[in-house]
């Protein structure tokens, strides 16, 4: 492994040396290419330097107190020897961590799909506070978010909307959101106060274009036809909509909110082209029952993932047992803190299975 480390090393440096030569800026694409591959090695190499460190200063002052009389001068070695081999565990950890097989999908964009579950009007209102809550989050990160399509109720509420969350890094973010979130809360529509429970369905899937998965198009029927909504002004009257038919599966995507027909047919195949990617991934590893229960982000439709408590101002993932008492904030896309105990539960489910 060390061997492994020295040669990624060795690597970056080159980079570096080559990205400082004139030439290299000549060609802005070459450069940048360059950039990225620095830029990826660059975690690895860092951490790889920081045990270097705390080894060499274990080593020294393991040294030094063998070799050293005086008391005050080994006191000191001493407490720098337990501080160094205090710290070697962790930046050990770190670099296991760094290590890990990389999801070739983290950097992509996403595509989000919410669907209404169970609970009619309520569960219609709640997957519009979800598509809020992502949309404020994605915001808080840089972000862009477009609405593919969006069917609404006549209260304000979702019946289902696809949207894309364009950003670097967004999958990574994003791909531990699909499942069926559960709301416990007292509806708009209720006259006794009394709490419901309803559901809402979360997909969230890669974005791929038609050169990364190869969509056949004699398979693929182009519909056009005018936009619909509930009306107001962001409802395009045109006859720009795109309704895209994959005819062996029967999968149906609608694009209606871009002006453009063009944009909308791209758009569609863009989300088509996702799912019958994301089916193929189910397809490759539903006979892995065992490790896809191991798995923290791959929720599947069916299961329960979260549950939002407004009565008692709480939100539980079920996956890893979390529960937060910030319910405002969390809908108001405060969703780090979450999403960073997802991520640290699949990183050490990953270094558990490496060991």
């Amino acid at each position: 492994m060390d061997e492994k480390l020295a040669l990624i090393e060795d690597k970056y440096e080159k980079l570096s040396a080559r990205m400082e030569d004139p030439d290299t800026y000549a060609d802005p694409a070459a450069y940048a290419a360059l950039a990225r591959e620095q830029k990826e090695l660059e975690p690895v190499v860092s951490a790889w330097r920081e045990l270097g460190r705390l080894r060499a200063a274990a080593a020294e002052a393991e040294a030094m107190l063998s070799a050293e009389k005086d008391p005050e001068l080994r006191d000191l070695a001493r407490e720098e020897l337990d501080g160094a081999r205090e710290a070697l565990p962790a930046a050990e950890l770190a670099l296991k961590t760094l290590l890990l097989p990389k999801d070739p999908n983290d950097e992509k964009n996403v595509i989000v799909e919410i669907r209404g579950g169970v609970g009619g009007e309520e569960s219609a209102l709640f997957a519009a506070s979800l598509y809020r809550m992502y949309a404020m989050y994605a915001e808080r990160r840089g972000w862009s978010v477009s609405i593919a399509n969006l069917n609404e109720t006549d209260l304000g509420g979702i019946k289902e909307i696809s949207f894309v969350i364009e950003g670097e890094g967004a999958w990574s973010r994003f791909k531990f959101e699909s499942g069926v979130h559960r709301v416990q809360r007292v509806p708009e529509t209720e006259t006794q106060g009394r709490v419901h429970t309803s559901t809402v369905t979360v997909a969230v899937l890669p974005e791929m274009d038609q050169v990364e998965f190869q969509l056949n198009m004699a398979e693929v029927r182009i519909d056009v036809f005018r936009s619909s909504g509930a009306g107001g002004q962001k409802v395009n009257k045109t006859s720009s909509a795109i309704r895209v038919t994959h005819l062996p599966t029967g999968m149906v995507v609608e694009c209606q909110d871009e002006r453009s027909q063009y944009k909308n047919k791209d758009r569609a195949l863009s989300i088509l082209a996702s799912r019958l990617a994301q089916a193929e991934r189910d397809k490759q590893t539903a006979d892995r029952a065992d490790e896809r229960r191991s798995q923290v982000g791959t929720g599947m439709r069916n299961e329960r993932i979260r549950t939002y408590n407004f009565p008692q101002g709480r939100v539980t993932d079920h996956r890893i047992g979390l529960t937060l008492y910030k319910i405002d904030a969390v809908m108001n896309g405060d969703l780090d803190e979450l999403i960073d105990a997802l991520v640290t539960a699949d990183q050490a489910e990953k270094l558990r299975e490496e060991a």
